[in-house]
């Protein structure tokens, strides 16, 4: 994030100048949330329960590996789930589009190609998502649909309501384009669960759902150009390597990567969802996001090395969501082994 963008996060007093702006985002998306409320828009209901999991702020917060986490949970449990995304980034020429390994993220979106390649369930991109997850349940026969992103979409009505939020929180509290949030701080109150993607609980002024901690958890280095080398992290930690990341926090990436022993001979930092080149990537020895490397497959170079991240979030918060969704009539097997310690 650049000097100026957490300047504006953090309510920089120039922000002010915003302020009618804001007022008019408010009131638009106040009038917006009435309308479905009364009737007026309507949610349409798919024929199996919908999990979104999604956040308040702008940015990336660590969405894709709570979808991750939760796919795998209830895949291991004979749940055929499917994920929902718009598909931002990608430019496809048709919709609903199922995404397979083979597509480029540049169609499909670097998030939803990393999603297809590392759940193994049917993921489908669609900005309508009422469409999108129409075509889950009849098309692919989805038992349970996980929405990523897609909180203030009010047009699917859903059963689970997840926040994703890490250690920059609400920031300033000021709506767009004020601030960073889309919604206010009261949404936070009427989730379902908040995930915290923070080393430590925070403290939040205002009332709010059950609050649980993950952590990402690494595996070994994967080279970008062939996925069957792996390396582990000790085998770079005597020498000086790159990295570069174009996430919503690059900064939490890069300093990951150094408390995990790594020392950094220089760290690029792009925006998130950023449009590499080849241009973008250093010649020398580099890591990167997985999120990074499914758009830079096609030109990296051999030294080219991504991170994969495992969430690992408390068992107690499964169960939560698990019983909600029991009341929505889904049959979730109970003889799996349950991992304590989440996914």
């Amino acid at each position: 994030m650049s000097d100026i963008a957490k300047k504006w996060y953090r309510g920089h007093p120039l922000v002010w100048l915003l302020s009618p702006l804001a007022l008019l985002f408010y009131l638009i998306s106040a009038l917006r949330r009435w309308l479905y409320a009364i009737g007026v828009k309507q949610s349409v209901k798919v024929d199996v329960p919908v999990i979104v999991v999604g956040n308040i702020s702008v940015g990336g917060n660590g969405k894709t590996p709570v979808v991750l986490a939760l796919a795998e949970y209830y895949k291991n449990k004979g749940v055929k789930v499917g994920i929902l995304s718009r598909g931002y980034g990608g430019k496809s020429d048709f919709y609903p589009r199922k995404v397979s390994e083979n597509d480029e993220a540049k169609h499909v979106g670097d998030e939803p190609r990393l999603l297809a390649g590392r759940s193994g369930c049917d993921v489908v991109i669609d900005p309508n998502r009422v469409r999108g997850a129409t075509y889950l349940v009849e098309q692919c026969e989805s038992d349970l649909i996980i929405c990523d992103d897609g909180l203030q979409h009010y047009a699917l009505s859903r059963d689970v309501e997840l926040i994703v939020m890490d250690d920059r929180l609400v920031g300033s509290g000021f709506l767009l384009p004020m601030g960073p949030l889309r919604e206010g701080k009261w949404r936070l109150g009427t989730v379902d669960a908040i995930i915290h993607n923070s080393a430590v609980m925070p403290q939040l002024s205002q009332p709010c759902a059950a609050q649980f901690l993950m952590s990402l958890e690494p595996g070994n280095l994967v080279n970008v150009t062939d996925r069957q080398r792996q390396i582990t992290l000790d085998s770079f930690r005597d020498s000086a390597v790159s990295a570069l990341a174009g996430i919503g926090s690059p900064q939490r990436f890069f300093s990951q990567l150094e408390n995990l022993g790594l020392k950094l001979d220089s760290a690029r930092a792009f925006p998130d969802h950023h449009d590499f080149t080849v241009d973008d990537i250093p010649t020398e020895t580099v890591i990167m996001t997985e999120k990074d490397a499914v758009k830079v497959s096609a030109f990296a170079h051999k030294y080219c090395w991504f991170l994969p991240v495992t969430a690992n979030i408390d068992n107690q918060f499964f169960n939560l969501i698990t019983n909600k969704l029991l009341n929505c009539g889904l049959t979730v097997q109970s003889n799996e082994k349950e991992n304590e310690n989440g996914i």
